[in-house]
């Protein structure tokens, strides 16, 4: 009973964002757990990898090239993912990007385009992603927040914005679509090393060592970091589970 709780064959996971970090690391561990995954994400290269590391799991994958703050191309993505794989069972919002400024100094086009990737482009997904969920008798949806989400950002302003309403539009779309068996929830996830964040220790040292001496666990996180908790919220384990902000920090936010 246990195992067939956290089991996802016979799902298809879209990832935006899959090809690479947290993104992949989630992808990976849905894989691991059965499910096939559609890695959704604007670098080909990167995604034809991260499809090639997927399938070597046993299971199938698919990649497709998308700008998510782009209505279109999502609505393309999702109607691609579902002919491809034929279903759409689960949807994690991945893809962001940020621009590290003090407020004073950010245009209102570089304002517009961080919320339209990282606010706006969970919504267009979302809302892509609900007839499949709804046709198919239920859904998981995973968006990605951060610790900005309840945390201030003096350098991340904007991002800090989108990512606090990330957690307000998971809490409200929890709410809109539990009549259709839709579960919504956000992962918050703490210092974890990718490509973006490895830079710090070695160009800002004591940076890294402040940051290291406030995670109770005493150390970043890694990307793999993330599987168990994306297993959980897409598996019929969280089925009572919706509307929840989930820290995956080390204990970062409490300490």
């Amino acid at each position: 009973m246990t195992s067939s709780l956290f089991d996802l064959s016979g799902r298809v996971a879209i990832v935006t964002g899959g090809n690479g970090g947290i993104g992949k690391g989630m992808a990976v561990g849905m894989a691991r757990a059965g499910a096939d995954i559609v890695v959704a994400a604007r670098n080909e290269e990167k995604t034809a990898s991260a499809v090639e590391e997927i399938e070597s799991l046993g299971v199938r994958a698919h990649g497709i090239k998308v700008d998510v703050a782009d209505k279109e191309q999502v609505g393309a993505m999702v109607q691609e993912a579902g002919r491809v794989m034929g279903r759409v069972d689960i949807l994690v919002t991945s893809a962001g990007v940020t621009i590290r400024k003090q407020p004073q100094d950010y245009t209102v086009e570089e304002w517009q385009w961080v919320l339209g990737v990282d606010l706006t482009g969970v919504f267009i997904c979302a809302q892509a992603a609900y007839p499949w969920m709804r046709k198919a008798g239920g859904g998981k949806i995973i968006n990605i927040g951060s610790m900005t989400s309840f945390f201030g950002g003096g350098w991340a302003s904007v991002y800090a914005a989108s990512k606090g309403g990330v957690v307000q539009l998971t809490k409200s779309l929890a709410m809109a679509w539990a009549k259709d068996n839709i579960q919504v929830n956000a992962v918050l996830p703490g210092w974890i090393l990718t490509e973006l964040t490895a830079p710090i220790a070695v160009n800002e040292p004591e940076r890294h060592a402040q940051i290291c001496s406030r995670i109770p666990a005493g150390h970043w996180g890694e990307p793999s970091d993330l599987a168990g908790v994306a297993v959980f919220l897409a598996s019929h384990a969280s089925d009572y589970v919706t509307g929840a902000v989930i820290p995956v920090d080390g204990g970062y936010m409490v300490a």
